[in-house]
Parts: structure tokens; C-alpha cells; sequence
């Protein structure tokens, strides 16, 4: 075939790597950030529909570990 020279996941890591800096996402801080939201109880599917952007992931880790700090230290 004419296009068996195309290594297609490779020019999508690279797209996808070149979109994440334009836009001043750090490779590291979201795969933390999908650490800790798994580590909530968060399955990918739950974060993909409630989250479209890095601030809306970083939102929701950071709302999740107030509750679970608040609900934590209030006494029963």
C-alpha cells in the first residue's frame, strides 16, 4: 500500500503533544491530576463526561478531596 510507511500513532503523539502546549497543559500535572481522580473513585468514562477542559479536571480532583477532608474532621 502506499501509505504502509505512515506511522499514524506516532503524528497523533506528536499533534497531541503540540495541541497540549498551546494550550499550557503539562504532561506530567494531567497524568497526576488522572491518577488522583481514579484514586477518588472516578472511572475515565465519569471524567470524560463531566470534564472538557484541564481547569474543569482540576476542579473536580480538588472538589473531591475538600469533601472527603471536610467529611473526614466533622464529627457524626
Amino acid at each position: 500500500m502506499w501509505n504502509d510507511h505512515i506511522n499514524a500513532s506516532a503524528l497523533y503523539r506528536r499533534a497531541l503533544r503540540e495541541e497540549m502546549d498551546v494550550r499550557g497543559v503539562d504532561p506530567d500535572e494531567l497524568r497526576t491530576l488522572l491518577e488522583r481522580a481514579h484514586e477518588q473513585g472516578y472511572t475515565l468514562d465519569e471524567i470524560a463526561e463531566t470534564t472538557n477542559r484541564f481547569d474543569d479536571l482540576q476542579s473536580l480532583v480538588e472538589e473531591s478531596h475538600e469533601h472527603s477532608t471536610t467529611s473526614e474532621t466533622t464529627p457524626e
